[in-house]
């Protein structure tokens, strides 16, 4: 069930069944309080007033930022009001989480019962019954990174011929997942931010340079001109094989590594060479998935040497109030 889901890609929100930041609030006090410290938040409000922003936008023929679909599906939560979508608020919840019409009362629910009765087993149906009304969490490495990457990668190619826009961030997932993002609260009842596991760590830094190529993989497939979006595109997927071929020698007890490696050499980087270079990337997206399962980072202890510390992190995680 999953591998079909993820190799298919994730769908980081759907305007018809957003429900917005404040529903999440109600209860995630703490990581809302987070959240409004980050540029994820002030994109919002900043955006449109962005110089570089309206540069792009003229180029592009966009006249409203927070109106044109182009901008809308990552820089902002959109929401259908009526008989229009609306940004309601800039990358929020739902945008990592996916829209939680179908999943917010089942994750919120208890099992009709209250956090402290709710018995293993009723919290083990209830989260699984979340996953199947599409609720992603943070142990689903595979599509949260997709989300991720689905904008830090822009998906776009004339936006970056045409518009100037950059082609990605410089994107790293434990650098930037435990940085200003940062909202792990809740276990500890909003006492602290904890910093992810290493065996987390792991997860998210193997995962995240899979899905890296993943997509540049399927960004080269998409282009159509012999200019900067290809070459970035193909700069991106480079850059990738080689850290995942560091990953391989440091990993050796994850042979799904070198797989990915395979899969991702099956195809030329190269112009009109889609059809050869998508199925190179559903057949990292299937590694990358069979990772997820099978894998928990415990027992990668030699990757531990690659991943950024702290001080790459990007931005400052909140400190709650004591």
């Amino acid at each position: 069930m999953l591998l079909g889901f993820a190799a298919a890609g994730a769908t980081a929100s759907d305007p018809a069944k957003t429900v917005g930041p404040n529903a999440c609030a109600e209860c995630h006090k703490e990581e809302a309080e987070a959240w409004k410290g980050t540029h994820h938040f002030k994109t919002f409000r900043e955006l449109p007033r962005d110089t570089k922003a309206n540069e792009i936008a003229d180029k592009m023929g966009v006249r409203r930022i927070k109106s044109d679909n182009l901008c809308k599906s990552c820089h902002f939560t959109t929401q259908q009001k009526t008989n229009r979508e609306e940004p309601i608020a800039g990358i929020s919840c739902e945008s990592c989480h996916s829209a939680g019409q179908d999943w917010i009362k089942v994750h919120s629910g208890f099992s009709g019962k209250t956090v402290l009765f709710e018995s293993k087993a009723e919290e083990k149906e209830r989260w699984k019954l979340s996953d199947s009304k599409g609720m992603i969490r943070p142990r689903s490495f595979y599509l949260l990174a997709k989300n991720c990457y689905g904008c830090h990668v822009v998906p776009q190619e004339d936006l970056v011929n045409k518009g100037g826009h950059k082609s990605g961030s410089d994107f790293e997932l434990v650098s930037w997942s435990q940085g200003e993002v940062r909202h792990n609260t809740w276990y500890s009842k909003g006492r602290e931010n904890v910093a992810a596991s290493a065996a987390r760590r792991r997860m998210l830094y193997l995962v995240g340079l899979g899905v890296e190529l993943e997509t540049a993989l399927r960004g080269i497939g998409r282009a159509k001109v012999r200019w900067l979006y290809a070459f970035e595109m193909a700069k991106r997927a480079d850059r990738a094989r080689k850290q995942l071929a560091a990953a391989a020698q440091a990993a050796p007890g994850v042979p799904e590594i070198a797989e990915i490696i395979k899969f991702s050499k099956s195809a030329g980087l190269r112009l009109n060479n889609e059809r050869r270079l998508t199925a190179a990337a559903d057949g990292v997206s299937q590694q990358l998935v069979l990772i997820t399962e099978k894998y928990d980072g415990s027992t990668m202890t030699g990757l531990d040497s690659l991943i950024p510390g702290p001080d790459k992190y990007k931005g400052t995680a909140r400190k709650p109030p004591n």
